[in-house]
Order: C-alpha cells, then structure tokens, then sequence
C-alpha cells in the first residue's frame, strides 16, 4: 500500500477496528479501501461492495451487521443470497425447503459463526433475530430497522435486485456485494448487479465501492490467480 502511495497513514488504518461484542479479538480492515467500506456502511444506507473473492466483502459487512444488532441500532440481521449453481448441476436435493436451500446460505452461517459462538448463533436464528433465506424469500415484505446484507448479487436477476432494493424500510442498512467476474445466471441473462451499478452510480444515498487484487487478504496466491484470469480476459 505504501509502494503505491506514499502519502498514507498506517496508523489511521489500524485504528479504525469493529468490536463485536464477546469476541476476543477485534475486526480491523487490512486495507484502506476496506477501511473506506467501513466508513461507507456506517453513514449510508444502501452500499455496494464489489470485487473479487478474498476482499472483504461479505466478512465486513457481517461484522457491521453483528455490531449493529448488539448496540441495539437495529432489531434484526437478514441475511439472503440468490440460489443459483455455481457452475455445475446438482440435481434434485432431499430434504424440506429449509433443508434444500441450506449449502446455498452456509457461507452466511460460517461468517456469522466467527462472530459470535455456535449457541448463541443458533439462538438468534431460531428467535428470528438473525434471518438467513434465499432472496426468493424477500417477495411482499418490508424490512424495517433492520440490517439487511444480499450476498453473491451478480447472481441476482435486475427484477430480483429490484425487488430487494424496494423492501428497506425505515431504520435499515442495506449492504450488497459481488464479484461480476464470477456470474453463474444462464448465458444471456443480464446481472441484476451489473445493471444496478450502472442504474444506481449517481442516485444519492448510495455507495459503490470497488474492491481489486490489492484487498485480497487470503493467501497471497490468491491475489495473483486473479491477476491472471483479468490479464486473459482482457
């Protein structure tokens, strides 16, 4: 980061950290545009995270979620992706609907368990205080004070973004994030997020922010896999 531009402040980045309550170590941002995400969530109401895989993104915005919901700033987490295959067939699922739509949502479950411990997740799920569904599921409600985070949106249809960004009600955060690099729709459907981006770039009260290579913070192999896969495609 330094390399890049000199005029940065470590100690600015470092500062800026997210207490989740009961967790023993604290969520710091590892880049200053991960800290910029932050800053984002916290004074809009509708923010975009798009980028690559290993930013950030779904891990941040899950912190601010937990964060929120234990201040009491807000009543409830909604936690939703669409139900696509990412690639490959998996056929007809045993199980009843919850059962059927649950390898969809684990990613949400896994971050959210690295917040707070297994019991008091599996608490807050069954009371309703943390609401993990398919984006199906969103249809004809209003989601009022409230943090609402919508996971893997490439994968969303421009009708589904819509009808997700007109179910905030009062009092609610709304964080989307993706990667448009990795869409999974059949060939030919538009990405809901691709099109919202576009739509949405100057509407007041919403944030984009695009994450690059540079915020992978996984293991360093991964950044430059993704260096390779832009360079072919461009």
């Amino acid at each position: 980061m330094l390399s890049g531009n000199r005029r940065l402040n470590l100690a600015d980045l470092f500062r800026d950290e997210i207490r989740v309550s009961g967790k023993r170590t604290k969520i710091v941002p590892k880049t200053f545009r991960q800290k910029s995400y932050i800053e984002e969530i916290k004074n809009h109401n509708v923010v975009f995270g798009v980028g690559p895989a290993g930013t950030g993104k779904t891990y941040l915005a899950m912190a601010m979620a937990v964060t929120a919901l234990l201040n009491k700033e807000v009543k409830r987490i909604v936690l939703c992706r669409p139900a696509v295959e990412a690639g490959e067939k998996l056929g007809f699922l045993p199980g009843d609907m919850a059962e059927k739509v649950n390898p969809y949502l684990r990613p949400l479950y896994d971050a959210l368990h690295d917040m707070v411990d297994f019991d008091r997740a599996k608490e807050m799920v069954e009371k309703g205080v943390v609401e993990v569904a398919p984006l199906a599921f969103m249809r004809g409600r209003t989601l009022s004070n409230a943090f609402v985070i919508l996971d893997e949106a490439q994968n969303t249809t421009p009708v589904q973004m819509k009808m997700l960004l007109t179910r905030i009600g009062f009092g609610s955060t709304c964080v989307i994030t993706g990667d448009i690099t990795q869409i999974d729709l059949p060939r030919g459907t538009q990405s809901g997020l691709s099109h919202a981006l576009k739509l949405l770039k100057d509407v007041k009260g919403i944030s984009i922010v695009h994450f690059t290579d540079e915020d992978v913070v996984r293991h360093p192999l991964v950044s430059r896999i993704i260096q390779a896969y832009d360079r072919e495609e461009s």
